[in-house]
């Protein structure tokens, strides 16, 4: 004979899901029927409760630990009232911080307003905050300039089209002259307006045969130096972490073993920079939980992800990671918000902040 197939869940279903959620987030222990029963939110009394209970354990969304009444939520429990939190997208309790005067008004570089974020993300959630900085070489650029600081130093000036000025200093192999990186930037100003480095990169490389006879040498250094800009911002991704500290102190919610691993992989930036750079999305908000993150040691760990930006494009994200029981109805709005206001900030700096 056929399994049947399990019920859909009714409204009253996911109240009763919802309440034993809040419940364990809050407390860390297993909840009872008798617990929801007396839940001045929730109608019902505690055999219909416990009939729920058992439905939502048919669904994998509760487990029971041992053999007390209490139930907890499983990873996929907590995904689905996290699903519900996102779907309403009233992101923010009244009290959480405003955030008007936490970004300073002149920031004298991009590094210190990313700092900024990480730490707002870390103090305000009590877990780890991370800012992944922009790539310059994936930035849309409006205009370039290459500036020789000694033979074999350069520094690329980008400027973007919402008018924020980028600068990377390189180590390169070659010497040029001024004259030379001033026809490099002419030709990238002319030929390439709204791409980025990277794509200029691929393109110089598709018109280098085709152009051998007229610009043979400019277009091999020019060739050459924006593969040293795009080269080392692939090895050197930077990221920006406050609160390690924070997770240490909720060792009771982590298996050690898994904590330590954690924080071995944080001191690796650049895995964890291109694990977080992999979800970068239009999400407002992306949460992951558990096994949803593939990455050594946060098997314990939610991923609460946003980005940030301008208009134009997507410069970077940035978030928090802590243990599956955080207050997620505040953690979501928090992050939304230093998203938001982060964008605000360099929008507003425009010329004013270099990187």
């Amino acid at each position: 004979m056929a399994k049947m197939s399990k019920s859909a869940l009714c409204e009253k279903d996911r109240e009763v899901l919802k309440l034993i959620v809040e419940d364990y987030l809050r407390s860390g222990r297993p909840v009872s029927s008798g617990a929801i029963a007396g839940n001045r939110r929730f109608r019902g009394s505690s055999a219909t409760v416990r009939n729920i209970m058992a439905k939502l354990e048919d669904h994998d969304l509760l487990s029971k630990p041992h053999a007390s009444a209490g139930r907890v939520p499983t990873d996929k429990g907590l995904r689905s009232y996290v699903n519900g939190l996102l779907s309403g997208r009233t992101l923010g309790p009244s009290d959480l911080p405003v955030l008007q005067d936490e970004f300073p008004a002149r920031p004298t570089d991009l590094d210190s307003l990313l700092a900024q974020a990480s730490r707002l993300l870390a103090d305000y959630s009590d877990n780890l905050g991370f800012v992944i900085s922009p790539q310059v070489s994936r930035v849309q650029l409006e205009h370039v300039r290459f500036l020789r600081i000694s033979p074999r130093r350069i520094m690329a000036v980008l400027v973007t089209p919402f008018q924020m000025v980028l600068t990377e200093t390189l180590e390169s192999d070659m010497a040029m002259t001024q004259a030379e990186l001033d026809r490099a930037s002419q030709y990238i100003n002319q030929n390439f307006p709204g791409r980025n480095l990277a794509s200029v990169r691929d393109l110089l490389l598709q018109e280098l045969p085709k152009s051998r006879d007229r610009y043979e040498d400019i277009l091999n250094k020019l060739t050459d130096l924006v593969k040293v800009v795009v080269n080392r911002e692939e090895d050197e991704n930077r990221i920006f972490i406050q609160g390690s500290s924070r997770l240490l102190g909720k060792a009771e919610l982590f298996d050690m073993g898994r904590l330590r691993a954690l924080f071995q992989n944080i001191e690796e930036k650049a895995t964890l920079v291109k694990l977080l750079a992999d979800f970068i999305s239009l999400d407002r908000v992306k949460v992951l939980i558990g096994a949803e993150i593939e990455f050594p040691g946060v098997q314990d760990c939610s991923l609460v992800l946003s980005h940030y930006g301008t208009s134009h494009q997507v410069l970077g994200s940035l978030g928090i990671l802590g243990p599956k029981r955080i207050p997620y109805d505040r953690i979501i709005p928090l992050v939304d918000r230093v998203a938001s206001r982060l964008s605000r900030a360099i929008t507003v700096i425009g010329r004013e902040v270099s990187i």
